[in-house]
Order: structure tokens, then C-alpha cells, then sequence
């Protein structure tokens, strides 16, 4: 609980420097709630602060109904340090003319800073609640989902930041979305993998022995020789990925083992929601 907490104020800490250093100094938007909080900042001169902390503490009633608990409370977290490290003052002063440097820049922070918090159990609030609604009830992956409903603030943004500028958020959203996904795979990726063998009992028992998780057995009939088998079913990361293939190869040399890709997990032993 303590290292998710002092996680998320990190990344809070670089979302904030992402907007106070690199958005609004150079007038670009951003999408979901940061987005209206920046065109609040942009047409009326409201601190980017406080309607940060009022918009995103409505959705919250939204991510009581559809996340789990301590994800909302991880998000108030990250909703809170967020609007504190909004009040402080621009920390780098970096000004250019070359305005897409910092849209690209914005956006690898963004992405960088919201993969920190998703680690840490939270989210930013705003379209992030959404997204990971999506989801997790629909498997679309966290920054496309986020990208998808930041785009309904962006794109209209252009009313009032001009339609140069809402070029640029489109980029900077197209950028954290991308890094954002790529660090979520690269780091918190889920493999499925599938063993078909002949010595079941014998894999089943050094698997169980290495990954000290939960194995499932699924029956399984094949077509050719009309044979039942039972076949190994398990979750793991990349890293364990690399330790199955040849522990089941050492035991059956045999063995049809079948790898694929999974862009969300839900269960108490195997983490949490990508």
C-alpha cells in the first residue's frame, strides 16, 4: 500500500510538470478532464488546480459504481497529489517557438506518468476512469480507451485554443496513448500459455513447483486419434514465459506449447487490471 502510494505522487509529480512546463505555456489542450481544466484555464483564467479536483472528484461516483474500491481510493490519491503539484510554479521555464517540441515531449510524460500510476493501482481520474471501465469490461486497451474519449474534449478544444494548437494536442494525445501502451505491454504484459503433453502429471508438478501459482487443467479430446487429454492452462509474465518453454521441453521433449498475448487479467493471484 505504501509503495503504491509514494508511486502514484511520483507520477503526479511528472503529469503535473507535463502541463505546468510544456502544455499551457505554449497554449496546447489536453483531452478528458486535464483537457477542460486547460480551456477553463485558457477562456477564463480558473486555476488548472481546482477544476482538476471538482470534475474528477464527480467521476469518482462513476468509478465507485464500476472499479473496484481501492482502485478509486488510489485514484483519489492520485486526483489530490495531482491538483497540489498543479498549484506550484512552472519548475523548468522551458519556452520555444518550435511548438511541436513540447507536444511530443508533453505526451511522453503523460504516457510515462499515468503508466506509473496505472502500476501503482490508480488512475488520473477524468477519461482514465473510463477507460479502464472499457477495459475491463470490454478489453480495449487502457491508452487507446483514453485516447478514443480524450479526442471528444481535444477536437472541440480548437474553438478556443485555435485549430493549429488543437493539432498539436492531438499529437500530444496520439503520443501518450502510444507510451502509455507500450510501457503497460513492456512492463506489465500477461501471457496465456497452452501445453498439450503426453506426460501431464509430470509438467503440471515442475510447473507447479517454479511458479508457485494456480495451474488449470482443461479436458480436451483430440479429432485425429479421438484421445482425451487434459491440457495445461496458465497466466504469466514474459520472464516466466522464458522459464516454462524449456522446463516443459526438458520434461517432454514433445510437448505443443502455444503462447499468446493477453491485454487484461482480472484475479487475486495474478495482479491486477492492465
Amino acid at each position: 500500500m505504501v509503495q503504491n502510494g509514494l508511486q502514484i505522487v511520483i507520477g503526479a509529480f511528472i503529469y503535473a510538470i507535463a502541463i505546468n512546463d510544456f502544455l499551457i505555456p505554449h497554449q496546447i489542450g489536453e483531452g478528458g478532464v486535464t483537457g477542460l481544466t486547460t480551456i477553463g484555464y485558457y477562456a477564463l483564467h480558473i486555476p488548472p488546480a481546482y477544476t482538476n479536483f471538482v470534475l474528477n472528484g464527480i467521476l469518482m461516483l462513476v468509478g465507485f459504481r464500476y472499479l473496484e474500491k481501492h482502485t478509486v481510493w488510489y485514484s483519489l490519491w492520485a486526483v489530490l497529489w495531482i491538483s497540489i503539484f498543479l498549484k506550484l510554479p512552472p519548475l523548468l521555464n522551458y519556452h520555444t517557438n518550435q511548438t511541436l517540441i513540447p507536444a511530443i515531449a508533453g505526451g511522453v510524460l503523460m504516457g510515462i506518468a499515468m503508466e506509473i500510476i496505472f502500476r501503482g493501482e490508480g488512475t488520473i481520474a477524468g477519461s482514465t476512469i473510463l477507460a479502464k471501465i472499457v477495459n475491463r469490461y470490454f478489453g480495449m486497451q487502457n491508452g487507446s480507451a483514453m485516447l478514443m474519449f480524450d479526442l471528444l474534449v481535444a477536437i472541440p478544444s480548437g474553438l478556443i485554443i485555435g485549430f493549429q494548437n488543437m493539432i498539436l494536442t492531438v499529437i500530444e494525445l496520439y503520443v501518450s496513448a502510444v507510451v502509455l501502451n507500450g510501457l503497460l505491454s513492456r512492463f506489465g504484459a500477461r501471457k496465456a500459455v497452452t501445453i498439450i503433453s503426453a506426460q501431464t502429471d509430470e509438467v503440471t508438478a515442475e510447473l507447479s513447483a517454479v511458479l508457485h501459482q494456480g495451474i488449470t487443467l482443461i479436458k480436451a479430446k483430440g479429432y485425429y486419434h479421438q484421445e482425451k487429454r487434459p491440457m495445461i492452462y496458465v497466466i504469466c509474465t514474459d520472464k516466466q514465459v522464458a522459464q516454462i518453454v524449456p522446463l516443459v521441453s526438458s520434461v517432454d521433449p514433445e510437448a505443443l506449447v502455444v503462447v499468446d498475448n493477453v491485454h487484461s487479467v482480472k484475479g487475486e493471484a495474478l495482479g491486477k487490471l492492465l
